[in-house]
């Protein structure tokens, strides 16, 4: 074990503040936990109520039914503090600072009666204003007046038996129910109506749900392990969201603990210890060791921990989800789970089995769970620090993992053994004009060495080039209608996403797929690729006929430009690259030929155009050029240009690079690559050698990498450059951070099950569109977790998307070859 082991903190310790027996079942009835009090049913139609702020004080035993509680809520609110217990005679309001000043007084408290008869109640919810109660019973929801014996409203509709409902907070009109059917609906309980019913979500019950009154959503948790994300926002027509696999999400934790010492010291369950263990052992999988499911029995905020002082994005969304054997503590933004918590590790507690279960995680970093047994009438109440439990877990992570402060803008020096040092001080394109005869020497234009601006006379710069961070000024968006293409000096940031349908192109006379777009840094073209072995070049407003490349003998399945857009490349299946000249459609280097035995990909300009990255097979290429386009009649099949291999990169266990990506508008020395086996690599090209590597990227490979590399007309914050998204088929969009190599976001809308859509981030890095097989294109904001648009009116699958670097301008491309633009 190495010396960082023995320095993880040792497990959080939970500790049991109360306990009793009740003489009656409790195992599934509705419980309710505040940082205040606790309540619950004791010996059948006995409410008992627990001070959690002082363990030493007496329980509160509040008689008044006569037949078992079946559901008990306390009030969030301090003043007054208000619970409501329901058994199938009465549903009971007591104030138990009323409570209390009777018990004092030698008295019996007496409860408020809001209703009789109601049945079984199982689920009861307070309103926000205190003054309306919703009961759960049967098939129905009675909305009940608290300050009188009245039912305000009934609700009919679902067919099965309505396991609970909430009011929204931001609508005082709107209640959200969710029932045996498998279905949610939305109520307008003032007019007694239904605004909204799902379709059946699954073939297990809805449990326990929750409403994030923030983001305006509701989380379903069902009876499979499955929470369900769906938005109640008015124009997002109740969408879904996104949907976890609880899970799958806590093997995937479990797995990054490789060995079994760094398992103990991370406060982990032995049996989730022995489940990594035999998982990593390659053996079958021991379904004894296994959970058969995993029944959402509670969902809850937690407090908002800042759990990366780097983070761009602040405070995470994090839930509390419980089941059976314990609680974790998942984080909504990139719905993956924090931490872990295992009953069953802890001889202290006294229930290991839950039936149900409330929380309370809104007094410090301390948690309070109030718990019922499953196969006893045990019921208690324990206390442990989120905080504590979720950093020891992460430092276990982190000791598997290299400590590195990764940044995609470069700021040290070139190291000697750096392959970029080579010839990175060289210009890579000597350049001579076409039909001039090249007799003397290329010499600088200024010789004396006193002129300033010659530059001659400056020291060198040692700190490394980086995007600009200190403009203030910014350029209104310009109206659509007076120059929906044009070239702007500053791209407009406040600018809305472009969602406007400005023109439709047909690329061929025939359906011709389009492999990938790509926009020129300048922002002037376009450039094409099809399947039919060509590529156009379109001008930005799209006027006039587009420019064609022929040459090529496969599909052409990347593009490139160089820094001043003069010069495209370009790869196909035919295992061949080729630099293109914009201005005569020319190739002026071709090369490949017996030089890569499989077919060439991802090609682009890298490191300020001074070398040529791209991928074949399972290795990245490093190749520094040089172009010459001068024609000479006598020669002219005589190839001047030249491209050499500098150095080539393995990835390790891959069968094939899926996705290549690096920065080439300012100087960086990293590069992103992503391979057959689920893995992203991060290759630092200064150090010469992998430095990072994120296992399980998604359920399959990625099919691109898409970094947020801004514009030359736009400016952002040096650390936006370190985000990056991913895609693969058959799962959503995830949202990286270099310096923490860690997934921050996901997104989930679109539809990819069978063709690898293109995804692409706007210049101005708020927003990320991507292709969906559904014949629409989706915008999503980066700080969001739903889409923001969906851009229909396609014709096919949309395969490609790509932002205009200069103006907000967005183009799709679809599998049938129509180009759609579409402007703010």
């Amino acid at each position: 074990m190495t010396e960082a082991l023995h320095n993880i903190p040792c497990p959080v310790v939970i500790g049991e503040r109360r306990s009793t027996v009740s003489s009656s079942p409790v195992s599934h009835v509705q419980i309710s936990c505040t940082s205040q009090y606790c309540a619950f049913p004791l010996n059948g139609n006995n409410l008992c109520i627990w001070n959690i702020s002082n363990p030493t004080e007496q329980p509160i035993i509040l008689k008044g039914h006569h037949q078992p509680i079946t559901a008990v809520t306390l009030s969030y609110v301090m003043n007054p503090w208000l619970v409501c217990s329901a058994s199938p005679d009465y549903v009971i309001l007591w104030n138990i600072k009323e409570c209390k000043s009777s018990l004092l007084k030698g008295c019996v408290p007496q409860g408020h009666v809001i209703a009789t008869l109601p049945g079984r109640v199982v689920d009861l919810e307070f309103h926000p204003d205190l003054k309306k109660v919703a009961a759960c019973a049967g098939n129905k929801i009675l909305i009940l007046s608290a300050e009188c014996e009245d039912v305000l409203a009934e609700l009919a509709g679902h067919l099965g038996p309505v396991n609970a409902a909430k009011f929204c907070d931001w609508q005082d009109n709107l209640l959200v129910s969710i029932s045996e059917d498998r279905t949610f609906k939305v109520w307008d309980y003032h007019a007694e109506s239904l605004v909204f019913q799902s379709a059946v979500l699954s073939a297990f019950p809805l449990l326990k749900m929750y409403i994030d009154a923030e983001k305006q959503q509701l989380v379903t948790g069902c009876a499979d392990g499955q929470l369900r994300v769906f938005s109640l926002l008015e124009d997002h027509h109740f969408r879904s969201v996104c949907q976890i696999d609880l899970q799958k999400e806590k093997l995937k934790f479990l797995q990054q603990f490789p060995e079994s010492g760094q398992l103990e010291k991370s406060g982990l369950a032995t049996s989730e210890i022995k489940n990594v263990l035999w998982r990593n052992s390659g053996k079958d999988k021991d379904t004894s060791m296994m959970d058969s499911s995993f029944p959402v029995l509670y969902i809850d905020k937690s407090k908002q921990f800042l759990m990366d002082e780097i983070s761009l994005f602040g405070h995470p969304r994090l839930l509390w989800v419980a089941s059976s054997t314990g609680f974790l503590l998942i984080n909504m933004d990139n719905c993956e789970v924090e931490a872990i918590l295992n009953f069953n590790d802890y001889d202290n507690l006294s229930i290991m089995l839950v039936g149900s279960c409330a929380l309370a995680s809104n007094v410090d970093t301390k948690v309070y769970c109030l718990l019922t047994a499953m196969f006893s009438n045990q019921i208690s109440l324990i206390e442990f620090d989120a905080l504590t439990l979720m950093r020891s877990q992460h430092q276990g992570i982190q000791t598997c993992r290299p400590v590195i402060n990764l940044s995609i803008v470069s700021s040290e020096p070139l190291l000697l053994t750096s392959p970029l040092r080579l010839e990175a001080s060289i210009k890579s394109k000597s350049l001579k004009k076409s039909g001039v005869k090249n007799t003397l020497k290329d010499q600088p234009l200024v010789f004396h060495k006193k002129v300033k601006s010659s530059g001659y006379s400056a020291a060198p710069r040692m700190k490394m080039f980086s995007p600009k961070t200190n403009i203030k000024k910014t350029i209104e968006p310009s109206k659509v209608k007076n120059n929906p293409s044009g070239i702007m000096k500053e791209y407009p940031l406040k600018s809305s996403c472009p969602n406007i349908p400005w023109k439709q192109i047909s690329v061929a006379n025939k359906p011709t797929a389009v492999s990938c777009i790509q926009y020129s840094g300048n922002g002037k073209k376009l450039a094409c690729g099809l399947f039919d072995k060509s590529i156009l070049l379109f001008s930005s407003d799209f006027s006039g006929e587009p420019s064609v490349f022929a040459g090529h003998d496969g599909t052409v399945n990347g593009l490139g430009w160089s820094q001043d857009s003069n010069w495209l490349i370009s790869s196909a299946e035919d295992s061949m690259l080729k630099i293109w000249s914009v201005k005569n459609a020319d190739p002026v280097l071709v090369m490949g030929k017996g030089m890569f035995s499989k077919p060439v990909r991802f090609p682009q300009f890298y490191y300020m155009d001074n070398f040529i990255l791209l991928s074949s097979g399972a290795e990245f290429h490093l190749l520094k050029y040089s172009l010459d386009e001068v024609k000479d009649d006598l020669k002219r099949y005589k190839q001047k240009s030249w491209c050499k291999s500098v150095q080539k990169f393995q990835m390790d266990t891959a069968v094939e690079i899926t996705g290549l990506s690096a920065v080439n508008d300012f100087y960086s020395y990293l590069v992103l690559a992503v391979g057959s086996n689920r893995t992203l690599e991060i290759f630092d090209l200064n150090l010469n050698r992998s430095v990072a590597v994120i296992r399980d990227v998604h359920p399959r490979a990625a099919h691109q990498i898409c970094q947020n590399k801004g514009s030359a007309f736009t400016t952002q914050a040096s650390e936006a450059y370190n985000l990056f998204v991913t895609t693969a088929i058959g799962d959503g969009l995830k949202l990286w951070d270099m310096r923490t190599l860690r997934c921050v976001r996901r997104f989930e809308g679109h539809i990819n099950r069978s063709q690898p859509c293109g995804i692409a981030i706007s210049p101005c890095g708020r927003f990320i569109a991507c292709g969906s097989e559904d014949r629409s294109a989706y915008l999503y904001d980066i700080h969001s977790s739903t889409y923001l648009q969906k851009l229909s009116g396609h014709t096919e699958t949309v395969i490609n998307v790509a932002f205009n670097p200069s103006s907000p301008q967005l183009t799709t491309a679809t599998l049938d070859g129509k180009l759609q633009i579409f402007v703010s």
